[in-house]
């Protein structure tokens, strides 16, 4: 699974704006789970072909009282989750007895740690850092996270120590890689169990990281399938007993190495604003969704028509995801999920030609036109594929920096729709500029060469 980063710090050293810089804040999700007096910001980056998770943590003084004293609790346990913590420090304040204090609770946890001296810029670097060598750490990194100096060196030498990412560390590389996720105690573990059955043949049990999640390879039906299960399986009778204690990083993780996330809601609760975020995420993740109704076996008939009609309220920005209402412990309506886990598979990983999406494009415009900027018609011309797991599609035309999200959300049903895909977000992507595959449409010699400069003179005319 890809790594672990903590930003860890006292405040206003600059954890914020590094973690903005590492995330470009697109993929940030705060934690404003229960049990959290103070958000953390979650969030994914990439850099140099290897990905990594970022936390950014609350500030540590050393002088915590009240709530403080439960957020510095919480930086601390972030720490405990992560491979690598950065531990920034404020060159313009310079040293300070919170610093010390710091290192001091870092020494005695697992984590890598490596000195980040930020806000350099203006300053002598061999005056500015010479003091924070007390702090008992060989080596130091200067920074300006504001405009991003040093910071591209600091991640070259932290990401350096953990292979490219590629997926799953598994053989199984045709395998679907389904993650199981959900709120504590919605049953988790118990649909994992169900799911691989008495008929089951499990390859190998090895864990994905030092925390508890899981990578379990097995077969059925002929189809291979690779669950991840962040809580670990547990044996039947032990279920019960058990007290899953969320972790977002746990969480975050499955995600990412999926291909399809199975989102489980406690019936009894109802869509909470937790179970948002979590689809949210696996939206934003662009990854396959099928949200798993659990213990639906408890509500009366008046009950589970009343939880239908808010799930379909609250979910219509995932409309596209398939429903399914189980009882995990009874297995009722579990062997169905295989269906919408397939479907949603392969509608991610459908490989799309630029002439079948520009046909879609022309169809979808036709019916309803963009709107016009500055007298001027928004001109969508072509569309191709950009990637699969999501399906990405990539637009040219010209004024497309001005097409409103309004009507990206129009293009992405047109999509889906026409393409039958289910289960999977569409991420639809613009370009303004030349048809990059007009020289495929004219690569004849003599006259057809002829014919090829002309119409790209002509459409570049059009777009000065």
């Amino acid at each position: 699974m890809v790594p672990v980063i903590a930003l860890v710090g006292k405040p206003n050293v600059g954890k914020s704006t590094l973690f903005n810089r590492l995330t470009r804040s697109r993929d940030a999700l705060v934690a404003n789970f229960s049990g959290l007096t103070r958000d953390r910001k979650y969030g994914h980056g990439e850099m140099f072909d290897r990905r990594f998770m970022l936390i950014d943590t609350g500030g540590i003084s050393g002088e915590e009282i009240g709530i403080d004293v439960e957020m510095a609790q919480q930086s601390l346990q972030a720490i405990d989750e992560a491979d690598i913590a950065l531990f920034m420090v404020d060159c313009r304040e310079g040293i300070t007895s919170a610093d010390y204090l710091i290192a001091e609770k870092l020494r005695r946890r697992n984590a890598a740690v490596y000195l980040v001296a930020n806000k350099i810029d203006g300053l002598d670097p061999a005056a500015a850092l010479v003091d924070f060598y007390q702090l008992g750490f060989p080596e130091i990194f200067p920074t300006t996270a504001s405009h991003g100096r040093g910071v591209r060196a600091l991640m070259e030498v932290i990401l350096e120590r953990f292979d490219p990412y590629n997926g799953l560390s598994s053989d199984w590389g045709d395998s679907i890689k389904v993650g199981v996720v959900g709120r504590p105690n919605v049953g988790k573990s118990t649909l994992v169990n169900r799911m691989l059955g008495e008929e089951r043949v499990v390859v190998f049990n090895e864990p994905g990281t030092t925390r508890d999640s899981i990578f379990i390879d097995y077969e059925r039906h002929g189809q291979r399938y690779t669950l991840i299960d962040t809580a670990g399986v547990r044996k039947r009778k032990n279920i019960k007993l058990a007290i899953e204690k969320f972790s977002i990083v746990k969480t975050l993780q499955s995600i990412d190495a999926s291909n399809v996330v199975l989102i489980l809601v406690d019936s009894h609760e109802g869509l909470v604003e937790q179970d948002l975020h979590l689809i949210g995420s696996v939206i934003d993740a662009g990854r396959g969704v099928v949200v798993v109704i659990n213990k639906w076996d408890g509500l009366s008939a008046d009950q589970r028509e009343s939880v239908k009609t808010e799930i379909e309220r609250r979910l219509r920005f995932a409309d596209f995801a398939k429903i399914h209402f189980v009882s995990a412990l009874h297995g009722t309506g579990v062997g169905k999920l295989y269906e919408s886990i397939k479907i949603a598979y392969l509608s991610a990983t459908h490989r799309l030609s630029a002439a079948k999406l520009t046909s879609i494009l022309a169809g979808a415009v036709g019916t309803h036109q963009p709107p016009m900027i500055q007298g001027r018609r928004i001109k969508l011309r072509f569309a191709h594929s950009g990637g699969r797991n999501p399906p990405v599609i990539i637009i040219h035309g010209n004024q497309t920096e001005s097409v409103p999200s309004h009507y990206t959300r129009y293009l992405e049903r047109a999509f889906r729709r026409e393409l039958g895909l289910e289960g999977t977000p569409v991420k639809v992507e613009f370009r303004t500029g030349e048809n990059p595959y007009n020289r495929r449409l004219y690569s004849g010699g003599g006259e057809g060469r002829k014919r090829r400069t002309k119409n790209i003179t002509k459409y570049s005319k059009r777009n000065l």
